[in-house]
């Protein structure tokens, strides 16, 4: 077992490992230059917003553009399609926005308020089981008043809106290229982003060019970045090492990353910075065993955090006490307060105060590929570590990603790993979307006061600070039923040769990549 103390200490800030050699270097301007190929594992599932609840939005970000979004270093969401936005009421209920002037679709079709009217309403309308609908539960109407000006009514306070209209899941479309009811099938994209899709190959490359139409906060630095997409890790590194790209992004392995540190050269630098990207366990409580409250409890008072944090994912993530991360306000270490250290003996009481005095047998379910190539090993452990206890007996099962979702929704899985990267930086994020009878867990959470009373107190206020005792509250309750269990808290590594400078400007709050931030160095 690790070091307690050791392990809350997190650092936050961003490093760099390059060492630089040679002559001096200075960015250059946005240019005439070859594009810049980014590497990733994160291939998009469509190229239509309406479809997407996913990682498909690394790439719509570039490409689409939102009323909102974050420049760099802003927390907040900021005006991009609109000229600005604001609630109109007291009670957070209207919100309003002025479109910018002069926006117009790669295709030449102007962007008005029409057309942000038509892109929210497609979602509901098409409701894709995989799409971004859900993100809307708050949302009554939308109407338009003019071509610029555009009113969301809301059916209850949700300060928490603005965020969910700077996701990519909101971006807009063109009403004359994407039907009203269903998704568009066609590989090419009608948009109005800071880049133009120029070619694509699903599940193999993005070429992406700047969009001379564009109209938006985004400063860009280079003309066109390519986007590879990989199966796998160590091809990937392979490539960046060789020079076929240039930054890599998503799906780095722990091993990759350590190998990457230790790679102490001129031609390569690793940015290393803070993540809430999480990864959990799931309790379904209609399974045999699962449905009784001592034995969720006890796993959680065996499951030893830092020994997967550091000898699984050998430190590239943290230990994580909360299903809301570590950087967000609200966060609190409430799976600490209430296990502290890893204890055989505190489980074994919490089992026999339950009767309970055999082993108990439980099947732990994985994706193989979907969190990264540490996810197998991950189990492993938490197998060894429930075994070792002499409480429990664990079999361990895994299925591919596609097959693993249809599983989980259907409830075959006594306990299962999920992983989730947030829709917006924001605690509501991190519990919202796990409690309810319709719930991205596939598995109903039936939490009365986080959904009935904690949730919409918090969304009435719009200064989140003011929520923080809303969130506490909430995390209890999660500790307390211990349907979900944190394990660890991801961070983001960029991982470029030495040539590129923007890495640690191109992370958006939501951990989502702006290509356009990324250039090449010039000598001086």
């Amino acid at each position: 077992m690790f070091n307690q103390n050791r392990v809350l200490r997190r650092v936050a800030a961003v490093a760099s490992i390059s060492l630089l050699t040679g002559c001096g270097m200075v960015s250059s301007s946005a240019g005439a230059d070859r594009p810049i190929v980014v590497g990733t594992t994160s291939a998009p599932s469509t190229l239509d917003p309406a479809g997407s609840w996913d990682g498909s939005w690394e790439l719509f970000r570039n490409i689409y553009q939102t009323l909102l979004a974050y420049p760099n270093g802003a927390i907040t969401p900021q005006p991009d399609a609109a000229k600005s936005c604001a609630f109109t009421d007291s009670g957070n209920r209207t919100y309003r926005c002025e479109l910018r002037s002069g926006l117009k679709f790669t295709d030449g079709d102007t962007l008005d308020a029409r057309a942000v009217k038509y892109s929210i309403d497609r979602i509901r309308a098409i409701n894709a089981p995989s799409g971004p609908a859900g993100l809307l539960g708050s949302l009554d109407r939308v109407q338009t008043l003019g071509d610029h000006e555009v009113l969301f009514h809301l059916n209850k306070a949700d300060a928490t809106f603005p965020l969910v209209l700077a996701t990519p899941a909101m971006s807009i479309v063109d009403p004359d290229d994407y039907p009203a009811r269903s998704l568009r099938k066609e590989e090419s994209v009608h948009s109005s982003g800071p880049y133009t899709l120029k070619s694509y190959e699903d599940g193999r490359q993005a070429e992406l060019v700047r969009n001379d139409r564009y109209h938006g906060f985004a400063d860009r630095q280079n003309d066109a970045v390519t986007i590879r997409y990989f199966h796998d890790s160590a091809t990937m590194v392979a490539a960046l090492r060789s020079g076929a790209i240039d930054v890599t992004y998503r799906g780095l392995a722990a091993s990759d990353i350590v190998a990457l540190q230790s790679y102490r050269t001129s031609d390569l630098q690793l940015i290393d910075g803070t993540g809430i990207n999480i990864n959990y366990l799931v309790f379904n409580p209609k399974a045999p065993w699962v449905r009784i409250p001592a034995v969720r409890k006890a796993v959680a008072q065996i499951v030893d955090r830092p020994a997967i944090a550091f000898k699984v994912y050998q430190g590239t993530v943290d230990p994580l006490y909360s299903m809301v991360p570590a950087g967000l306000t609200g966060h609190t270490a409430s799976y600490f307060d209430a296990y502290g250290d890893p204890s055989t003996s505190k489980a074994r009481k919490i089992l026999a105060d339950a009767g309970i005095t055999r082993r108990v047998p439980l099947t732990f379910w994985y994706t193989t590929d979907r969190y990264g190539s540490e996810t197998a090993k991950e189990f492993k452990d938490l197998k060894r570590q429930l075994d070792r206890s002499g409480l429990f007996a664990i079999t361990l099962k895994s299925r591919p990603w596609k097959t693993y979702v249809a599983g989980y929704q259907r409830g075959e899985y006594p306990v299962f790993g999920r992983g989730w990267s947030p829709d917006f930086p924001d605690a509501d994020n991190f519990i919202d979307p796990f409690v309810g009878d319709h719930n991205t867990l596939g598995t109903p959470y039936s939490s009365p006061v986080i959904t009935g009373k904690l949730l919409p107190e918090s969304r009435a206020e719009s200064d989140r600070g003011a929520a923080v005792g809303d969130f506490e509250e909430a995390q209890q309750i999660l500790v307390d039923d211990a349907r979900l269990i944190p394990l660890w808290q991801g961070r983001q590594y960029i991982a470029a040769s030495d040539g590129i400078s923007g890495g640690e400007q191109a992370l958006d709050p939501s951990t989502i990549m702006m290509m356009w931030e990324l250039h090449r160095k010039v000598s001086w």
